[in-house]
């Protein structure tokens, strides 16, 4: 597992780079294609007004007839496109084009002008507003079309030539809004592969992760289960033993030692039991009043006997003004439980425990502080301390006992009192958790006058 989950983390890795660059490649290609049939296009609109006005190239009749003028010289200069045309006309043919050959609304602009030696120098005869400063702009695309009297015309070779020049400006633009749609397309598909890669990453780092958590959580239940089996084991041999069977004290001893290790076992299949319910959200809380300070100092009672054999010390300020909840007791009592037993677990080995419980309380909560000089936790740890079957290590796995549920099962019950919990922990300077819970609303009585 550990090196297959590697190796297909580069599989997926390389096939989603190698998708993302077949992507990148075939929209660079589809822009190079619609830009060609783009151009295309504006040299077929050019040239479909081109060849219409080359029909009129060099004509010496005028535009309202096809007949010779009757004074007419042979010294009368033909009759150019532009003499013939209004700049208004020739926008008229460009439109019409440009909607033949399917490019409707196709910004452009443009200009006629005469370009013959054996006329007067080159000028421009009409030209849209906007075509010289287009025309200038080196990213617009230009194209054009030369105009030259019909073969065996009767002014061929006389008239000046012309050239029509087309100026499309902002031609990229009308690309990329053509192929608007595909490439939205592309994008799309190519975000939701990205998705679906990350998912499927990080389902996989989940499930390596809960694998992991499983294995732990067997190895701790093992252990957990494993020393009071051995015990009552061992009590139920001696119970065998002929001696014992007739010393009645040694006889409750063995039998007390039975009962406890039974006791302690289905504790465990408590904790485990609880947990399945948190997970299907069926707790039920039983809500009370109840005076806050009472359920901590009966607690504490509790860890009197084990911070003695430890020389530990508490210090308790319960200074909350109001310490009256809204409570479940006995889920109540059970998170301070945990977390005193939590503080006590991770105590330094060579060091006595010293804990410090203090209250505070506001307008709308009331608060419990519990402050250790533990092991502390890294941020990595902070971070996961609340996770089930999460379990800070300290080197070995069962030095501290326990299924790795009791500050999972106690964030729950915070939560579930609608309050919250906070942690800050520096490593090797011990922990502080900071729970917070709503006080009981009063309900202020009303005198009537």
């Amino acid at each position: 597992m550990k090196r297959t989950f590697p190796a297909i983390i580069v599989l997926i890795s390389l096939s989603l780079i190698g998708i993302i660059v077949i992507q990148i490649l075939w929209i660079n290609n589809m822009v190079l294609l619609r830009e060609e049939q783009v151009k295309h296009k504006i040299h077929d609109a050019t040239e479909i007004v081109g060849s219409e006005l080359s029909v009129y190239k060099g004509d010496y009749s005028s535009p309202s007839t096809k007949f010779l003028p009757e004074n007419f010289s042979l010294t009368q200069k033909p009759n150019t496109v532009g003499q013939r045309f209004t700049t208004a006309e020739l926008e008229q043919k460009l439109k019409a084009a440009f909607l033949a050959v399917d490019m409707p609304n196709t910004p452009f602009e443009f200009g006629l002008a005469t370009i013959s030696p054996r006329g007067p120098d080159g000028y421009m005869e009409r030209q849209s507003r906007n075509f010289e400063a287009a025309y200038k702009d080196p990213n617009n695309f230009k194209w054009q079309y030369q105009l030259i009297s019909p073969s065996g015309s009767e002014t061929e070779n006389l008239a000046p030539d012309e050239v029509l020049i087309v100026v499309v400006p902002n031609i990229n633009q009308i690309i990329l809004k053509s192929l608007r749609l595909p490439i939205i397309t592309a994008i799309l598909f190519t975000l939701i592969i990205i998705t679906a890669f990350y998912l499927t990453v990080s389902t996989m780092l989940r499930q390596k992760k809960l694998s992991e958590i499983k294995n732990d959580f067997i190895n701790n239940m093992t252990h957990e289960f494993k020393t009071p089996i051995a015990t009552i084991s061992l009590a139920v041999d001696a119970l065998r033993n002929d001696k014992v069977v007739q010393d009645r004290q040694k006889m409750t001893y063995f039998s007390n030692i039975i009962k406890e290790e039974n006791l302690r076992m289905n504790r465990q299949v408590e904790t485990i039991l609880k947990a399945a319910l948190m997970d299907k959200q069926e707790v039920q809380l039983l809500l009370r009043p109840v005076q806050a300070h009472d359920v901590i100092r009966e607690v504490l009672d509790n860890f009197m006997l084990q911070l003695e054999e430890k020389k530990g010390i508490v210090e308790i300020k319960l200074e909350a003004e109001n310490d009256l909840i809204n409570a479940d007791e006995v889920h109540f009592s059970n998170l301070i439980n945990n977390l005193i037993d939590n503080a006590m677990k991770y105590a330094k080995d060579n060091q006595p425990p010293v804990i410090k419980i203090r209250t505070e309380s506001t307008s709308k909560k009331f608060i419990i502080i519990i402050e250790d000089n533990g092991i502390g936790m890294n941020k990595e740890t902070v971070k996961r301390i609340f996770e089930k079957f999460y379990r800070a290590h300290t080197g070995n796995i069962h030095n501290v006992k326990g299924f790795g549920l009791g500050l999972s099962y106690v964030k729950t019950m915070v939560e579930a009192h609608e309050g919250e919990i906070k942690v800050d922990s520096v490593a090797g300077k011990g922990s502080t958790f900071t729970v917070e819970i709503p006080l009981k609303k009063q309900v202020v009585a009303k005198v009537l006058p």
